[in-house]
């Protein structure tokens, strides 16, 4: 265990920088835009861009690897994402911020994806679920560390734009350096929507409406910041938080899951997280305390029903479909958080910043909904036959790639919890 984990070591170190830097991209640029009077709608767009660049990239990015290598294809696309970062400090422009983004999506979805095929390369049934673990750790840790050096420097002038550059640069070097062989090629998932229908409605429909809200919300919390009244550092500080609770929240609701039908403890998710937008929406508090108490609440429910509903839907699959199960509601994930900002954005515009949760909760009524009927139309399945619940943390900017499914999936004929036990809770 020891020896697999020291030698994923400093991929691990460099994956910290990468989402150091993802993180703080993410949240300066629409709060850079918000202070340039950029239009809600566009700032919406930025995400939707994001989002598609992303679902592209999970699609086509496995050719690129196998063409001309991981290590190439990873300094390349890293390459990328590192000089897009400078120039969106450098052209302050909004048509380009949105094009740029869309490039950004798509070669963070290749250098994720080449890191998550190096570490399942290097996992073992013994190691896979401190490796998994570790691995989303790291990203959280990550994602919240960048957002939380926003108060660190004027977001008016290119300093934090430059800072993204480096982090980049910084993640780059453990794997360009690396004498390791490289891992086998990454898989190619299809989308298959009618089977993925077929097997769980509620899980095929649920992570569509899922992707919705957290797009708008992981793309537009901040700008709703800072319409709300949020200083930068309020922003950063309920942003981060956001993810925190979200990531806490996973345990208890996998274990309650595990006992229950999923279907009534994904309705009950959705419906809290419905109610905390309602009330945001409706009273628009003003107060900070109030404000990222609310959000805060509506995260920790919010960021549970993504592998609520993926452990649903491998409820009902076979354990060598696991992957292709999975990362085809991964894809769906993606298509709702393309569709979600494109929503988001014009609501806010018309109505006022407060209008976001009244689009994140339209999605988690509906989730609340057709979870109800469907209980009522077809039976649980036992939980002696069940799927172990596995934690997928969804608050970190939809980074994760059918490669991060196969991390977490011990492999065809085996249960993540038989193969090994640290899984059903990692």
């Amino acid at each position: 265990m020891k020896r697999n984990l020291l030698s994923v070591a400093s991929l691990l170190f460099g994956t910290l920088f990468l989402f150091m830097g993802n993180g703080l991209q993410g949240i300066l640029l629409p709060v850079r835009g918000n202070l340039e009077g950029y239009a809600t709608t566009t700032l919406g767009l930025l995400g939707t861009s994001w989002a598609a660049g992303f679902v592209i990239g999970c699609l086509v990015a496995p050719k690129l690897v196998r063409r001309v290598g991981h290590v190439r294809a990873f300094s390349g696309f890293i390459a990328i994402i590192a000089i897009i970062a400078l120039v969106s400090g450098i052209i302050i422009h909004p048509v380009w911020w949105v094009l740029l983004r869309a490039v950004t999506g798509f070669a963070t979805a290749g250098t994720s994806m080449i890191i998550e095929s190096w570490l399942n390369e290097r996992a073992t049934n013994e190691s896979r679920g401190a490796i998994f673990s570790l691995y989303i750790s790291i990203t959280l840790f990550g994602v919240v560390a960048g957002q939380m050096m926003i108060p660190l420097e004027d977001v008016r002038t290119p300093v934090l734009f430059m800072v993204c550059g480096i982090f980049y640069c910084i993640a780059m070097l453990p794997t360009t350096l690396s004498t390791a062989a490289s891992p086998q090629p990454l898989k190619a998932v299809k989308l298959d929507l009618p089977a993925l229908y077929r097997n769980s409605p509620v899980s095929c429909l649920g992570i569509l409406l899922v992707g919705i809200a957290n797009g708008a919300y992981g793309t537009l919390g901040a700008v709703f910041g800072a319409g709300s009244g949020l200083s930068d550092t309020s922003i950063a500080i309920m942003m981060s938080a956001t993810i925190f609770a979200g990531a806490l929240m996973q345990l208890p609701a996998g274990r309650l899951s595990d006992r229950i039908d999923r279907r009534h403890v994904l309705a009950a998710m959705s419906a809290i997280a419905a109610l905390a937008g309602l009330l945001l929406a409706i009273l628009q508090p003003s107060s900070p305390y109030f404000i990222i108490g609310l959000v805060v609440l509506y995260g920790a429910v919010a960021n549970t029903l993504y592998p609520i509903a993926v452990a649903h839907a491998n409820d009902f699959a076979s354990a060598e479909d696991f992957v292709k199960v999975s990362g085809g509601l991964l894809l769906l994930y993606g298509i709702g958080t393309i569709i979600g900002p494109t929503i988001g954005g014009p609501v806010m515009s018309v109505i006022n910043p407060y209008a976001l949760f009244l689009v994140t909760a339209v999605a988690h009524v509906l989730i609340t909904a057709y979870a109800i009927l469907r209980s009522r139309r077809r039976a649980a399945v036992p939980v002696g036959d069940r799927d172990a619940f596995t934690t997928i943390p969804t608050a970190t900017s939809q980074t994760l790639t059918p490669e991060s499914m196969s991390l977490a999936n011990p492999g065809p004929g085996k249960t993540p919890e038989t193969a090994d036990p640290a899984l059903k809770y990692s």
